[in-house]
């Protein structure tokens, strides 16, 4: 007969010391994890919510992101433009009058809206805008734009005359011929990029300017800048804070340049002076956009008053209001809840 194996003699085993807490036999090389111990994890599905949930918040965020960003560049561009207005009212009290609009005269030393040397309004005044280097040491002013001493300055970036909310990363643009000219031109001819103009006033260039339209007066606008003549504040006898003299143009469709007006440039004089005789923005035609102002403010477009003032004019600004506010003597009465 076999012995019966008493059970407790191995329970009666001594443990070593290094097997206290896990038994008196060898581990499994495998060990299992115990049915007791919870399992954390996400499902897809849960994951998939997450997801969502986190594009929604960016979508969300997003646009408060670019409508801050672009406050900023709105504020930034406002100030650009009442620096300008401080250097023309410094021109002023130095000369007693602002810059003409453009110079242009023809090869016999007439006035002519496409002639010789067409420096701007925007070019008389950079002694102003701390840029008196480039006023006394690069511009040839007796010279024309287009002449090969002034290759270098022609093409050179003035920030405070850029928007910055101007989507054109180009800071220079190539302007093709095709309009009047006192003398031959290698087109195309590179000009700086700048995003402020004149307010020629309400009438269209080309009944004023071209010497064969029915109502040419010598190109002189019914606003502050136009062609050879100055304009002294006392001439803007509908009031200073009444009249817009400085506006901004978008390089969305029309480049503008603070250098000047190339002879024989496409549209070269729109490019320092606009007209006010559409709204702001619109792009109904070629020349709305060529001879209008305009920006890519969502809230309207920037113009400097003739007291120093910046306004940002919307798109739906009342017609008559708007052409009353570009004349210097229009002697029209605009109440102030009218813009």
């Amino acid at each position: 007969m076999f012995a019966r194996r008493n059970n407790n003699n191995i329970s009666a085993v001594k443990k070593h010391p290094r097997d206290r807490g896990r038994g008196a036999f060898p581990a499994s090389p495998h060990p299992r994890i115990p049915q007791s111990l919870p399992l954390y994890g996400f499902t897809l599905v849960e994951l998939l919510v997450v997801i969502t949930i986190i594009g929604i918040l960016i979508a969300l965020l997003l646009p408060a992101v670019q409508a801050a960003r672009e406050a900023a560049r709105r504020m930034s561009c406002g100030n650009n433009i009442k620096q300008i207005g401080l250097g023309l009212h410094m021109y002023h009290d130095t000369f007693d009058m602002l810059p003409a609009g453009w110079r242009g005269y023809d090869t016999g030393g007439e006035p002519f809206w496409f002639g010789y040397p067409g420096w701007a309004w925007s070019a008389s005044i950079l002694p102003y805008m701390e840029q008196t280097s480039l006023y006394k040491s690069q511009i040839r002013f007796d010279l024309p734009i287009t002449d090969p001493e002034n290759d270098l300055v022609r093409v050179a970036r003035i920030g405070i005359f850029r928007c910055p909310s101007d989507e054109n990363d180009n800071d220079a643009f190539e302007l093709t011929g095709g309009e009047p000219s006192v003398g031959p031109v290698d087109f195309p001819v590179v000009l700086a990029t700048g995003n402020y103009i004149g307010v020629f006033g309400t009438v269209d260039f080309h009944n004023v300017c071209d010497t064969d339209a029915a109502d040419f007066n010598g190109c002189r606008g019914d606003g502050v800048f136009y062609l050879n003549e100055q304009v002294r504040f006392g001439d803007i006898r509908d009031g200073l804070s009444q009249t817009l003299i400085v506006g901004e143009r978008s390089s969305k469709l029309a480049p503008s340049t603070w250098v000047g007006v190339v002879t024989g440039g496409q549209h070269g004089v729109a490019r320092v002076v606009g007209v006010a005789a559409y709204p702001p923005n619109s792009e109904e035609e070629a020349e709305h956009y060529f001879h209008n102002f305009s920006s890519y403010h969502p809230a309207g477009t920037h113009f400097l008053s003739g007291d120093g003032s910046v306004r940002l004019m919307p798109e739906s600004i009342d017609a008559g209001v708007y052409k009353a506010l570009c004349t210097r003597d229009g002697g029209e009465i605009i109440p102030g809840n009218e813009y």
